[in-house]
Formats: C-alpha cells, structure tokens, sequence
C-alpha cells in the first residue's frame, strides 16, 4: 500500500446501522455486513507535500478534512471516515467517531505513533534471501486532472510504494500507485539509483499495473520472482515491501485466513481475494506476498479495518494476476474483466423456486439485465440460471471451488476473457435450455475513471458542459442534487457511449445574464434533440443554423442563448479566464453515432428511468 502523509489519500467506508449517511467517494463498491462501524481503506498515495490537494481554484470546502461526503455506489449504505482518529461530521453538524486507528503516520512535531501489533520487523530468516532483492521501491509523481475545472490538472504530489521483478525487464505493483503518474522511478535494495520506469498497462478492476525499466544496469544480477499455487487456509504468508516507519525494506509474517470473492476499493469491482493477517500498511501497496518455498502467491492491496476486527489484510491472488498478464499478452494492451451483466436474487426460499417451476434446491433469478451486455439477446427477466459452462449453481449463487469449498458464481466469470463464448443452462418457464453468450467488460453509464486521465469538455458562451463521473461527484459534492444524484447511482446504460452531461458551472459574462447561479444540472436536450454525450452535445452545437440556442434541463427549466452572439463572445471568455481551448481534444474530431437513430428514437427517456434502492440494495441481489 502506498504511503500516505496527508488523510485525504486514505480509501475508507464504514458502515453503521443507523441508516445512510453521507460519505466519501474515495473508494468503490466497497461495503460492510456488520452493523456496527468497519471499514475498508485503501491508503492511495505517500505525499511528500502536504498541500498536494489543494488548488487555488478550489473552494474551500473540498479542503476540509474528515468531511462526509455521498454515498457511493455501494451494496449496503454507509459512511467514510478519515484515518487519523479525528471524528467526523455530518450535515447537521454532529460529531461521529471514525473507526479507523492510527496509522503511525510521522507528523511535524509529534514523532511516530506506531502500534505495537502492526510494528514492522525485518526476519532474520528472510534477511538474506535472495528473492528479497527482486522487491522494489516505487517513487510516483501524480498530477491529477481537476474534475470541476477539466482544462487543466491539480498540483502535483509525492507518493512511494512497492513494486517486485517479474522477468523479461517487467515489474508489476498496484494500479493506485502510479495513479495520474508523470513520472514513475524505481530503487533496489542497497542501491542509491533511482531508475525511471514507464507504466505499461494499468488494471484498474484488479488494481495491478505493470512497469518497465530500460536502463540495463537495474536488471544486473537480478532474478525475477516466481509464481506459485494458489495457497490453503492457515498457510504461512510473508508479505515484503517499504512501508512506512523506515527507509529499508521491511517484512511482517502471518497466515492465510480466508480465500474468497473480494471487494476491490480501487477498481470498484469484485474478483478472488486472499485474506491474511500479516500487517500491511501504507507503503506495502504492489509489495509481494510470499509462501515458506519463497514463491510469490499475491500482490498486497489493501487492508480491513473495524472497531470490532484488527490485521485484516488483503492480497491479489496469482490468478488474478495471470488474468491481467494474460490480457496483455493477447491483446498488447488492457481489457478489463469481462462481466455477465445480470442482476441476480438468491433462491433460497422453497416457496420462490416452486413459484419458478425450479426442481430443486439451485439456480439464481436474473431480476435485470444491462441493455448493453451481449445476454441481453438471449436472457430476460424472471429466468433461472441453474448452470455456467457445465457448473452448477447453488441457491445462494455459489459454485463449488476446488475440493470441499464453494465460492460466489462471479469467480467463474472473472476466469474469462473479454470476447469469450459461455454456455449458460436456465429454466423458463419451468422449461429447462441452453443459451449462447459472449462476455464483454461492463459499460458504466457514470465510470469511476477516466480513461485517458482528462475529462472532457465543452464550453459554450461561459457555458460549461462535462460527462458527470463519480471523480466530479467527489470534487463537487456540496452541489450535486439528489435527483441526478439517484441517477449516477442507479441508472443503467442503454447503449455504448451514453453519459449523462451536466453542466459543470457558468462562466460570468454578459452574454449569458441569469444563468450564474447554476451548476451541476443535468441538460437534457439542445433544440428538441436528446442528447446523448458530449461529443454528440458538441456535434449539435456546430451543426446548428438556428437564431437561438435552446438548452433544456431538468423539469422544464430553459436556457436560451443567441447563437451568433454566443460565438461572437466564446474568445472573449476564454481569454478572461485563461482557459486554453473551448472544448477538450477529444471532441476536435467528427462525431460517429453511436446509436441508430430509430433506436434513440424508441428511447426517449434513455438513462432518465433509474431503479430503485432495493434492487441494489438487498443482501439478496447481486451483479455477476
């Protein structure tokens, strides 16, 4: 886990039975069963300036630390909390106490805090041996982009964290520790050079990225990590790295606790997990995980924390990882796992599968299907998957794994590959069939990244418009409402390339008076067309030859600008607010519909229509 000086980096959620409350959106998908506070965190970033979130253009509230914040796109509804023992505060003002112990982070003028059950140690044992110099140490300079003001990025910071040798000149880490890089420099053990590495491949759902180091003099005498099995319950586990508390690598020693489906903070997603009880703390990010044969089972990630459990860390498994490798390998890049697009309900109830003419004591309710996933063809709502690829599924979606456990149905699905072929068995109608599919990476109406790191945007007479992202609901928080809101939490994609667009803030000048006061609205349509990205709001912009500009919002509310007057005044506002460009490079190019049009057509309220709380929000229903 990468370092962190400053509590803005850590990746928290608690979960309290009180009801939902409003959190931080530092960390995806990840939720607590247990009604009393716990917490996931994933500490992203070791920053070497305090400062390094603030930006002269920020308002002040996005700089308060500790501060809740919304939900997030969670399965249970709960509350963020910082990692420095301070308490939090809600909307009306009240204190809560955060679940989160301190971390041992150094701080001017108060020492070190360490506790002791977490103090790194370095074995004797494993002092000398040689996989240990395969373990790296990564310094990342980040730059962030500035969600509310895409034209240009945050300030720069610091962070270092851990990386290891996997051969053919490759290292491999996390994914959140070259986050927003701009320069990625690696250090052995016992060497004072720092080498530059480049970053690969980024996989953001698994959390893992993979380096390269050029400079022949880093890979001399170097021997790169093997791999190993997947490792048993109680099987010993040392996990290696540059954690904080010290400048030399550092080794902590526990076992295997539990294997299973694990949520994965940084990647908003869900794939196999190893729990272990060996300490990680910041700086541990992308550090190998090893058995007593001294091959590498995992790559450490993350940590549990709660009032009621301590040493609760997580590690990626080598099947992950192969997953990722082999990715690349076929495609010379990145794809992501694949998803099957279905939102499933257990059949645990003798009365439910009766009613599903279900024979017997197996199978998952599909209860809605993504538009965009390729079963939306072959599945419809009220079938029974009972079997995937020959495998049959258990009432509570669960699907046996090796030889006297069972596991979450999704672990099959993350075993593929994007484009491949799965044969589903249902039951329809009391009728039992076989269907083909074909596996593709789940499409997020509302992502949480960015691919190519800048945001998009447009900017008409002061007007400015982005694609609505769960990083620009983090940033703008205060002035995100509920009813767009409940959409980016609960609507679902109806084609590839749909977003919502917002606009963002107005630009004060002349031309548009009476419309300062907005911000973060949801636009709807430009003279009568329904819009369905920003590149297409962009392509209805420059076709029109209209008098009048006629932007329509969220209950009727319009904007109307004069078409000539609004270009005339486009330079002008630019050059007052220093801006480099009225739109970002991405929209430069000709727009290609990515729908039919008899299609938008049938859609006139595409992404308008979001479901409702339960059918996410039950401890009965899950995504595969």
């Amino acid at each position: 886990m990468a370092v962190a000086t400053a509590n803005s980096w850590f990746t928290v959620l608690t979960s309290t039975g009180g009801g939902t409350s409003r959190c931080s959106l530092s960390s995806d998908r990840l939720f607590s069963t247990s009604l009393r506070p716990s917490s996931f965190f994933l500490p992203k970033a070791s920053t070497q300036n305090q400062n390094h979130n603030k930006n002269v253009l920020k308002k002040s509230s996005e700089k308060e630390a500790g501060k809740q914040k919304f939900p997030r796109r969670s399965k249970n509804e709960g509350a963020f909390a910082n990692a420095d023992d301070r308490s939090s505060t809600n909307e009306a003002g009240r204190s809560q106490p955060t679940s989160i112990k301190s971390f041992g982070l150094q701080r001017k003028g108060k020492g070190v805090l360490l506790d002791s059950k977490e103090q790194q140690v370095e074995t004797s044992s494993f002092q000398d041996a040689a996989f240990l110099n395969a373990v790296v140490k990564v310094y990342c300079t980040h730059t962030a982009p500035d969600y509310s003001l895409p034209w240009q990025k945050q300030r720069q910071y610091t962070s270092t964290g851990s990386a290891f040798m996997i051969g053919d000149g490759k290292l491999l880490t996390n994914a959140h520790c070259v986050e927003h890089d701009t320069q990625v420099k690696v250090k052995k053990r016992g060497d004072d050079t720092k080498y530059v590495a480049k970053v690969l491949a980024r996989g953001v759902e698994c959390d893992i990225a993979l380096l390269s180091v050029e400079s022949k003099d880093f890979w001399e005498g170097a021997e790169p990590l093997r791999f190993g099995r997947l490792p048993r319950l109680q099987d010993a586990v040392t996990v290696v790295g540059y954690p904080l508390g010290g400048d030399t690598i550092s080794v902590t020693k526990g076992v295997v606790s539990r294997i299973e489906v694990t949520s994965y903070a940084h990647g908003s997603s869900e794939l196999l997990g190893i729990q272990i009880d060996a300490a990680i703390n910041p700086g541990n990010s992308g550090g190998p995980a090893f058995n007593d044969d001294g091959d590498c089972i995992g790559v450490a990630f993350q940590v549990y924390r709660s009032d009621d459990a301590e040493n609760i860390g997580y590690v990626i498994p080598t099947t992950v990882v192969s997953h990722f490798l082999e990715d690349y390998e076929r495609n010379g890049k990145y794809c992501g796992f694949p998803c099957l697009g279905v939102l499933l309900q257990k059949l645990e109830n003798p009365a439910l599968r009766a009613c599903l003419k279900v024979p017997s004591n197996e199978g998952v309710l599909v209860r809605k299907v993504e538009p965009t996933s390729d079963v939306s063809n072959v599945l419809k709502e009220g079938d029974v998957i009972v079997s995937f690829d020959g495998v049959r599924v258990g009432s509570e979606g669960t699907v046996p794994f090796r030889s006297s456990e069972r596991i979450a149905f999704r672990y099959l699905i993350s075993q593929k590959f994007s484009g491949d072929s799965v044969e589903l068995g249902i039951i329809r109608a009391g009728e039992f069939m076989k269907v083909q599919a074909v596996l593709k990476p789940r499409v997020h109406l509302v992502p949480y990244h960015i691919e190519g790191g800048q945001p998009s945007y447009l900017i008409v007479a002061g007007l400015v418009f982005t694609p609505l992202s769960e990083p620009l609901i983090e940033e703008e928080e205060d002035s995100i409402g509920l009813k767009l809101l409940t959409k980016a939490r609960y609507s679902l994609a109806k084609f590839e390339g749909q977003q919502i667009v917002v606009l963002s803030q107005v630009l004060a000048n002349e031309v548009n008076i009476g419309y300062e006061d907005m911000s973060n609205d949801q636009v709807l349509k430009l003279n009568g067309t329904r819009i369905k990205n920003i590149h297409h709001l962009a392509h209805l912009v420059d076709s029109c030859k209209g008098k009048y500009l006629v932007f329509e919002f969220e209950d009727n509310f319009l904007v109307v600008l004069e078409r000539e007057a609004a270009l005339d005044a486009s330079s002008s506002i630019l050059k007052d607010y220093g801006i480099p460009a009225e739109r970002s490079s991405d929209l430069m190019g000709a727009y290609v519909d990515s729908i039919e049009h008899s299609e938008a057509t049938n859609q006139q309220n595409f992404g308008d229509s979001p479901v409702s709380n339960l059918e996410f929000g039950s401890e009965g229903l899950l995504w595969a």
